[in-house]
């Protein structure tokens, strides 16, 4: 299987332009490394990086990982967002942690969403993993997410 640029795709892992995906990432051993504020703030930072090639639709930093929609526009694979990403992030949460060894675990989930699927109905249950998980009683109270459509969510 080929992906937008002619390399060979992992696992049948297809990156299509301005599909919209979202993205699952766990850190190794679940180790709840985002309890830490400073450190969630830093891969929030990653999420934004301008030579990724995508918009960032929503995300959450939950305590032992990640949930990411986004739309890939640049000539970026997934798997290649992905690794930038991780990469850069787990850099300098090893270095404020003064931790060896990975903060990631290898590979990440990802799922295409359909054509005729909600995109916002879809960000409003990124975002409501907080609640689920007990860690607050109101969304407002989570400081690690957010949703390029703050207002009409």
């Amino acid at each position: 299987m080929q992906n937008h640029k002619g390399g060979t795709l992992r696992n049948g892992r297809i990156s299509l332009q301005g599909q919209i995906y979202l993205l699952t990432s766990v850190t190794h051993n679940r180790l709840p490394v985002f309890n830490d504020f400073y450190i969630g703030r830093r891969l929030v930072n990653e999420l934004f990086q301008e030579n990724l090639g995508i918009n960032t639709l929503c995300y959450v930093v939950m305590p032992d990982h990640l949930h990411w929609l986004l739309q890939l526009n640049g000539d970026l694979s997934l798997s290649q967002v992905m690794q930038r990403v991780k990469s850069k992030s787990g850099f300098y949460i090893k270095k404020h942690l003064n931790v060896k060894g990975p903060i990631w675990q290898s590979g990440f989930h990802d799922r295409a969403l359909r054509k005729d699927e909600d995109v916002r109905s879809v960000a409003r249950y990124v975002i409501a993993n907080p609640l689920r998980a007990g860690l607050v009683d109101k969304i407002e109270n989570y400081s690690l997410w957010d949703a390029c459509w703050l207002e009409s969510l």
